[in-house]
């Protein structure tokens, strides 16, 4: 059985996505919205490009319905849905009033 994890890609300009992988795939590194991501960097910093891959929750037991739940508490845990902080467009980014 191969390990599911939940995993964070941080980008050079500290903007974040938090991901799922149900198989395990040591080089799957999401399905963040590319035009998304392409348009916070210019052409010349898309030349050369380094991320980083955090593993940050796994488990070889639970079921898909567990991922996917935990992949929705590290996104609001780490407000990766905020425009401002990270990449990832579910849920839906609520701004609080202050």
């Amino acid at each position: 059985m191969r390990t599911k994890v939940i995993y964070k890609i941080t980008y050079p300009n500290g903007k974040i996505y938090i991901g799922k992988d149900l198989t395990g795939t040591f080089t799957y590194f999401g399905s963040a919205n590319g035009a998304l991501v392409e348009k916070d960097f210019t052409p010349e910093q898309r030349r050369i490009l380094t991320v980083t891959k955090e593993i940050l929750w796994e488990s070889a037991t639970a079921e898909d319905s567990e991922v996917n739940k935990k992949e929705v508490e590290f996104i609001l845990s780490n407000r990766s849905n905020d425009p401002a902080i990270g990449y990832n467009q579910w849920p839906k980014f609520k701004r609080t009033s202050t």
